[in-house]
């Protein structure tokens, strides 16, 4: 049952990179990729229906952790304390950005939201590749299983360690240059005329950047973690997530070149989704590594709750999870085609 609410919980945070990470690209791109106001509300439309959905998925996430690892979920949030209320206030401005935009027909009101926006949706995925980056190298536990960690230190990701250092800074750049392309396809699937070419192109050039990142921030992974592509390759779950990784990312490159953007979007879900597993399946059970040494890590063992709380969280996550299914497709389904801009004060 422990190694079953393990998965469960890399499944939900697999479907947050994918389901909030394009709208997150879609907003660190939009600037760029949109230059008139209409083509802006082109960007928002295509995005519109679905953004406040997909943050869903991280509370999903997170009332799995509360339920099966009671004690991660505590660590992680008192450690991390500085880092979520960054986190958070990222939120608040892209949720307000997008309401407010629209409210005041003025260019500069308009523009301002916009700069706001763009910002927040980019520092969003640098803060969690980050937060990634130090589960991935370690965090200073005790024996009590808590940490607290400065802002940075040396940046040599040795100890003390601070939330930011050479390795997590590029994990961070790595997600946001990931996200911003997934985000590209999602656009070049969903829109028209110029915005559509543009993302066409700047998803074919950032696809090369994460092809170009993948192999180093995996270098650097084994550095902070070593044994970490011994782990990959000696457990067989972590292979075939690799692959399905490997073949998400063939997937998108045939797709861009045929110009079948859903074809390359659902190749980018894949790749993303591939990533995790095969992360998750890599450095199982630890989930909070300790730099101290391994016996202080908080694991999936020692820190998940009763075995009869696991069987009967088990029944209400079978009945939420479909339910929560069946609304992304519904909404899927009622917002396909090209999305269109919104006029006046209508929309976003």
């Amino acid at each position: 049952m422990t190694e079953l609410w393990f998965a469960i919980a890399a499944l939900m945070l697999a479907i947050y990179v994918v389901m909030d990470g394009f709208d997150f690209g879609a907003g660190a791109l939009h600037l760029f990729v949109a230059k008139t106001d209409t083509e802006r509300r082109q960007v928002l439309a295509a995005i519109g229906p679905y953004w406040d959905g997909n943050e869903v998925w991280l509370l999903a996430l997170g009332g799995v952790l509360f339920v099966a690892f009671p004690p991660v979920l505590a660590s992680g949030l008192s450690g991390f304390y500085f880092a979520i209320f960054l986190v958070l206030w990222t939120f608040i401005l892209r949720g307000i950005s997008l309401e407010f935009r629209s409210h005041v027909e003025a260019d500069i009101w308009r523009s301002a939201w916009d700069f706001v926006f763009a910002g927040a949706s980019t520092a969003l995925p640098i803060l969690f590749g980050a937060a990634l980056g130090n589960l991935l190298r370690g965090l200073p536990l005790d024996r009590s299983g808590w940490f607290s960690l400065a802002l940075f230190t040396d940046f040599t990701a040795r100890s003390p360690v601070g939330i930011l250092d050479w390795y997590t800074v590029s994990v961070g750049v790595f997600a946001l240059v990931a996200l911003a392309a997934h985000g590209a396809l999602f656009l070049a699937w969903k829109t028209d005329g110029s915005v559509h070419e543009r993302t066409h192109r700047a998803s074919s050039k950032l696809y090369a950047a994460v092809a170009l990142l993948l192999p180093l921030v995996s270098a650097g992974t084994n550095v902070v973690r070593p044994g970490f592509f011994g782990a990959v390759i000696a457990r067989p779950l972590a292979i075939v997530a690799a692959l399905v990784a490997a073949g998400g990312l063939t997937t998108v490159m045939l797709g861009l070149r045929r110009r079948a953007h859903l074809t390359a979007f659902l190749g980018s879900c894949l790749f993303l989704a591939g990533l995790l597993a095969a992360t998750a399946a890599a450095v199982f059970p630890v989930m909070l590594r300790a730099t101290g040494g391994e016996e202080l890590s908080l694991t999936a063992y020692n820190s998940s709750a009763a075995a009869s709380g696991l069987k009967i969280a088990i029944y209400w996550w079978l009945i939420g999870f479909p339910l929560a299914v069946i609304y992304f497709v519904t909404v899927f389904r009622l917002h396909r085609g090209k999305a269109v801009a919104a006029v006046g004060r209508e929309g976003y």
